[in-house]
């Protein structure tokens, strides 16, 4: 089983390294506009630990394509959602493993990904909404599982959320990219108040067709769901019902989903 992580422009390999089983990078230079790293697997599916920044959180993803790219956010990109020093100066470090089966067969929360990106890549967990306010880097869905939790502020690191835009239709969707079984869910809102308002109630759609209606609270503590079902490939928050309070802003700093996989490989 072996492992390449390549760091590319769009001219060049500017940098390379296999390993069995596991593999890094160093890069004594500055990150160029378009510069991109590419972990490439020599079996599908795979899971695989990724930290690309010293910076990030490591995630455990579920990889379903051979080649994978990750875009390395650049200007606001950069700056906006992730730590000041992500991305920046002139050495970096970046590293990448195969899970164990005893990681892969943890229960664990399976939502959390720092390394999750707006586009599609192939990689799970990955998040997506329908309305991200303004279009804005630090109120995309992406920022909602990246595993900060920070909610006494809004905008940039460390209080990145996924904010709605103020559209009543507004959806998020998490996919796991394969069938895991579910056990609690924990929301963590934006609670930044009198700035924010909250979600008194919030519907649960789960691939499987169950649906849940969560009632939330106005705080700024961990809210936690029981939610006990299998083959669960992907969630959905709709129907969020805002409070009736003098702020137009509900937002959701985080979502944590706590389960184990229900595939081998």
């Amino acid at each position: 089983m072996t492992l390449t992580l390549m760091l590319c422009s769009h001219k060049a390999t500017l940098s390379q390294n296999t390993g069995e089983k596991q593999t890094y990078l160093t890069y004594l230079h500055q990150f160029a506009q378009g510069d991109f790293f590419q972990v490439q697997t020599d079996h599908l599916p795979a899971f695989v630990w990724v930290q690309l920044d010293v910076s990030l959180r490591p995630a455990l993803i579920y990889l379903t394509k051979q080649n994978w790219i990750f875009s390395i956010p650049f200007n606001q990109e950069r700056e906006w959602p992730y730590p000041v020093s992500a991305f920046s100066g002139r050495r970096h470090y970046a590293t990448i493993r195969y899970a164990t089966t005893q990681e892969i067969q943890l229960s664990r929360n399976l939502a959390e990904n720092s390394h999750d990106l707006k586009q599609a890549t192939g990689s799970y967990p990955h998040a997506t909404a329908n309305a991200e306010t303004r279009g804005e880097l630090v109120f995309q869905a992406r920022n909602a599982i990246d595993g900060f939790i920070a909610n006494t502020s809004h905008g940039s690191f460390p209080f990145q959320s996924w904010g709605i835009d103020q559209r009543a239709d507004a959806e998020f969707k998490l996919d796991f990219g394969r069938p895991i079984h579910l056990e609690q869910i924990i929301l963590i809102l934006r609670a930044d108040y009198p700035h924010d308002s909250y979600w008194s109630t919030v519907h649960l759609k789960l691939s499987t067709q169950h649906t849940f209606i969560l009632k939330l609270k106005k705080t700024v503590r961990p809210q936690k769901f029981t939610i006990a079902t299998d083959n669960v490939e992907w969630l959905i928050l709709k129907n969020l019902h805002k409070e009736l309070d003098n702020s137009a802003f509900p937002a959701l700093t985080e979502i944590q989903t706590f389960g184990h996989d229900q595939i081998n490989v």
